[in-house]
């Protein structure tokens, strides 16, 4: 039987981290499936979905354990299902970066029951001026009968009061 684990794995940024992460799971027959990582403030973050046989998890588990320099916890997972039924929206953001900005789309998402699948978030220096821009993107999941206007009349709202930029589009899910 297969079994699914959620790796989180942190520690300081090296050259050879993702190789020596990635030797561990296959020699003890996991089969790395997805991930996202990054380089933030000079350390390594990520986090990996793994299959592997119930009778080699533990020792995985022992193996990614002891990987020097790196942080490694590992959560069961039940078994993927087929992607999520209903609607499919991407978000797009940028705007002058301040406290807050995440918080308040978020909670406009949550009041709709919008689900955030992935978020990926970052700043840069805005083109004529030293301005500091924050930039997001969010595949979302919401219910076939969301009601896309109100969401977008909400999102449009906050977005004066936070001197954002905000996109919502429907995609079609594949």
């Amino acid at each position: 039987m297969t079994q699914h684990l959620i790796l989180t794995v942190i520690g300081d940024d090296r050259p050879g981290l993702v190789g020596e992460l990635s030797a561990a799971i296959s020699t003890h027959g996991g089969n790395w499936l997805r991930s996202s990582m990054a380089q933030l403030a000079g350390k390594f973050a990520g986090i990996v979905e793994v299959a592997v046989d119930a009778d080699k998890e533990d020792a995985l588990r022992a193996a990614l354990a002891n990987l020097a320099g790196l942080k490694v916890s590992a959560e069961s997972a039940a078994t993927p299902k087929s992607a999520p039924a209903g609607r499919r929206l991407k978000l797009a953001l940028v705007g002058h970066d301040r406290v807050g900005i995440v918080r308040e789309v978020s909670q406009v998402l949550a009041n709709h029951a919008v689900n955030v699948e992935s978020l990926e978030t970052h700043t840069s220096s805005a083109p004529m001026s030293a301005a500091l821009l924050f930039h997001a993107t969010a595949d979302l999941t919401a219910a076939p009968e969301l009601d896309a206007g109100a969401l977008t009349r909400e999102l449009e709202r906050i977005s004066h009061d936070l001197m954002v930029d905000i996109t919502l589009d429907e995609t079609i899910r594949a």
